[in-house]
């Protein structure tokens, strides 16, 4: 057995054995550029027993992690101090998916019952961002990011919440085709006007995204082999040229030994590279997959369950928090996000 490999299934429970170091789960594919993986960290499970984990996000000033659990309809958040989960920190949620923090620390939820992006304000009150872009109302908002420089709000829209009854509002439409209503893309909503335009449709399910660490490039998990035949699991890149996305190309594919599954979400760290939740595969594959900035991939982190979600928080933004099906994990790195959530 190779050294400081696992002796059966690992126990991830708080009264298991702990995890030998090097942790065995984080993997460097290529070791001379993946060097995020620390010697004595081992990725610990913050909590289980949701249903559907999703939407991590890192408050830095309130130093807490919030995520969703989306059947559940509810927000929960995580306190740095004890990394004990606070169930029902929003509920009812709208059924909301991913999270994120604007440039003023407030909180957007992109709804999948109501199929809006909602801001939640400091005294309380809750204001809807947008319902509907130039072809009409939303499918059911998923991810997205804020542009710092003008406070942009950049987001995905790729129908999942609308054509599930646990998830969203299922309407007449839905049960007759898993089709969206109208098709799936990528939204900028101005921050000065309001306005949402749609910035690309290329993605066939345009799901997790993020910025690279110098705002010029945005990358797009693209999740259309679910309900398209002709989509692949790819990750997309787009040059960004102010309000606009140009040469739209693939950066990395998700296929790994033969096999290929989603990625979800996506996040750089200050190095450039991609980190991926992915999953839908099994053992081997489901977890985090590494990316550098040419789309090589360079590491793995292995769990047992589904990867849908990935942050980078604590205060040194060094944690990467994982939320995976019914659990939440966290593990640090030798690394830093780009960007705060």
């Amino acid at each position: 057995m190779p050294a400081g490999a696992q002796q059966g299934p690992r126990n991830y429970s708080r009264g298991g054995a702990p995890a030998r170091y090097p942790d065995s789960d984080i993997v460097a594919l290529d070791p001379k550029r993946f060097t995020a993986r620390l010697g004595n960290s081992s990725i610990r499970r913050i909590g289980t027993g949701f249903m559907w984990a999703e939407g991590p996000a890192w408050h830095a000033n309130g130093r807490f992690l919030v995520f969703s659990d989306i059947p559940n309809d509810e927000c929960l958040r995580v306190t740095e101090e004890d990394m004990h989960v606070h169930r029902r920190f929003r509920s009812p949620a709208g059924f909301s998916n991913g999270n994120t923090f604007d440039r003023e620390g407030r909180q957007i939820a992109f709804r999948h019952y109501h199929r809006d992006v909602l801001r939640y304000e400091r005294d309380g009150k809750q204001t809807v961002l947008a319902a509907r872009g130039p072809d009409g109302p939303f499918n059911a908002p998923n991810d997205g990011v804020v542009h710092p420089e003008d406070g942009a709000l950049w987001f995905t829209d790729p129908g999942y919440g609308a054509l599930m009854d646990y998830e969203g509002q299922r309407v007449p439409e839905s049960a007759q085709s898993p089709r969206p209503f109208i098709k799936e893309a990528i939204y900028r909503l101005d921050a000065q006007t309001g306005q949402v335009a749609k910035v690309a449709d290329e993605p066939f399910k345009p799901n997790g995204l993020c910025f690279s660490p110098d705002y010029r490039r945005l990358y797009v998990a693209d999740t259309g082999k679910s309900h398209y035949d002709g989509a692949k699991n790819i990750i997309w890149q787009w040059d960004v040229d102010g309000t606009r996305l140009r040469n739209p190309r693939t950066f990395a594919d998700m296929t790994l030994e033969g096999k290929s599954g989603f990625a979800d979400r996506i996040r750089c760290d200050e190095a450039g590279n991609v980190w991926a939740g992915a999953g839908w595969v099994g053992d081997g594959y489901d977890g985090v997959h590494v990316f550098a900035p040419d789309g090589q991939r360079i590491g793995l982190i292995k769990l047992p369950e589904i990867c849908s979600n990935v942050c980078f928080g604590g205060t040194r933004r060094n944690t990467l928090f994982m939320t995976a099906s019914q659990s939440l994990y966290a593990v640090p790195v030798e690394t830093r996000g780009a960007h705060f959530c």
